[in-house]
């Protein structure tokens, strides 16, 4: 096979490879993906600072176009871009292609963006003297990305950061570099000048620890674990850098008893288990009020036999398997710790043969679950979902709230009165009404509280907020 090598300075570079395994299938190898080394990292870092004072003076209209290719091209291979992304994650096609499509369309966001940049003009308190308020780029950002979402989330940082006039060090998770590196590729292919964009692929131990020791990073951008988030953060306050994090969750749906049943039902499987659960904005914690309660149990449970987990490119697959074997090994511990503390297991738990060897793993459900347990207070990123019942809405969001988490939250309800109550005052970033907790638009802010986020949101306009830096300048007329 060919290398898919690294993206540093312009040139394509790096020959020790490793593979890229199918979830779906253990014996299909994607492709090999190079390796960088610690000194690759640095080089890649020096390209972007070396980059930076040209890019950061380019015009609106140089970047709008890369852009606006970089957007097209991905739109007109989006099958078989989602097929690839389907191979190395285990998402089903029809969601990898969805993705996809997302992805094109944050770059065709940005592109306009880049003809939109505006500042402010004042006048001073003082008399004679003007005020102007721009935004200018930040410098060298580094990206970390995870390896749920392979496109789309590189996809919302790196649009972004290109757009408003920085340079970028990209490290995508070492489980899912194919996207990532065909990103590179088209944009690289688009017109970017060289170390305007660098892709550095392999571990984090590495590659990532070479971008949080350099102090020529102005600011980093990641989308992972808390562990690894409380590392950025720390690196990044020594360095003096700007940082943002997207980190845990674990996210509630409030299903009240004057819920639309098939409505509660199809939110909750979807926000559950579908993308087999790992999603930072899956609902994990299913708070049910009593009077509903039996019913919707029995009602999820039922629709939970009719999913299908299989090959994520099978036509009729609505999950595909677990992305890699650690992976597997946390969800299968999980439902072994939710057991021994006394939830029931209503449904599902067990490990699934299919014709290619994979990691499936049947949708999980507990009832009888309380907030206490690690199944409820722990994330476990996978298609694992417990019941918590309680009495009545106040109870409901309290249960929710208590959690140091704070991403996404939903409620199902036809109360006007409950549903208004709950959207003011969920401590989540996110609230979704009568629809599930995963699933957001390309153009609007994306982020969360508490432990799930830190410091600016994503996405839209107010992506700004971290990949700029505000000036402010007087003149004396």
């Amino acid at each position: 096979m060919t290398v898919h090598q690294n993206l540093i300075a312009g040139e394509w570079t790096g020959t020790n490879a490793a593979e890229n395994i199918n979830p779906s299938d253990t014996n299909e190898v994607v492709g090999l993906y190079a390796q960088a080394s610690a000194e690759d990292a640095k080089a890649a870092i020096a390209a972007a600072k070396a980059a930076f004072p040209a890019w950061s003076r380019s015009g609106i209209w140089e970047r709008h176009v890369i852009l606006k290719k970089a957007g097209d091209e991905i739109m007109a291979r989006k099958d078989e871009l989602g097929a690839l992304l389907a191979r190395e994650e285990g998402k089903t096609l029809p969601e990898a292609i969805g993705e996809t499509i997302r992805a094109s369309q944050i770059f065709e966001f940005f592109a306009g963006e880049a003809l939109r940049l505006a500042g402010e003009v004042v006048p001073s308190v003082r008399p004679n003297i003007g005020v102007e308020i721009t935004r200018e780029p930040l410098g060298v950002i580094g990206i970390i990305t995870p390896w749920n979402f392979p496109i789309a989330i590189p996809a919302w940082k790196i649009a972004p950061a290109l757009c408003y006039g920085n340079t970028v060090v990209f490290k995508p998770a070492d489980l899912v570099p194919g996207c990532s590196w065909a990103i590179a590729d088209i944009l690289h292919r688009a017109g970017l000048p060289k170390g305007v964009l660098n892709l550095v692929m392999g571990k984090g131990s590495v590659v990532g620890q070479a971008m949080l020791d350099s102090p020529d990073i102005a600011g980093i951008t990641f989308t992972g674990s808390t562990g690894t988030g409380r590392r950025v953060a720390t690196s990044s306050i020594e360095h003096n850098r700007k940082f943002q994090l997207e980190m845990g969750g674990k996210n509630p749906m409030v299903v009240l008893d004057d819920a639309d049943l098939t409505v509660a039902v199809e939110a909750a499987a979807n926000s559950g288990f579908f993308s087999t659960g790992q999603r930072c904005t899956a609902s994990s914690r299913l708070i049910v009020t009593e009077g509903i309660h039996d019913k919707f149990v029995a009602a999820l449970t039922e629709k939970l036999k009719t999913i299908v987990v299989d090959h994520a490119m099978k036509p009729g697959t609505h999950i595909g398997p677990v992305v890699d074997a650690r992976q597997l090994q946390t969800d299968t511990d999980y439902i072994k710790i939710g057991k021994e503390e006394g939830a029931k297991l209503a449904f599902g738990g067990e490990l699934i043969s299919r014709d290619t060897p994979g990691f499936y793993l049947q949708p999980t459900l507990f009832t009888e679950a309380t907030n206490q347990m690690r199944i409820s207070r722990e994330e476990i990123f996978g298609p694992v979902v417990s019941v918590i019942r309680v009495k009545d809405y106040d109870e409901a969001l309290a249960t929710a709230n208590d959690t140091p988490f704070g991403l996404s939250a939903g409620i199902a309800t036809t109360s006007l009165k409950h549903a208004t109550h709950f959207k003011r005052n969920s401590e989540a970033g996110m609230v979704m009404v009568n629809l599930p907790t995963a699933g957001v638009d390309f153009h609007v802010p994306f982020g969360g509280r508490k432990g799930s986020s830190y410091g600016p949101r994503e996405q839209g306009k107010y992506a700004a907020e971290f990949y700029t830096t505000v000036k402010t300048a007087y003149t004396l007329a």
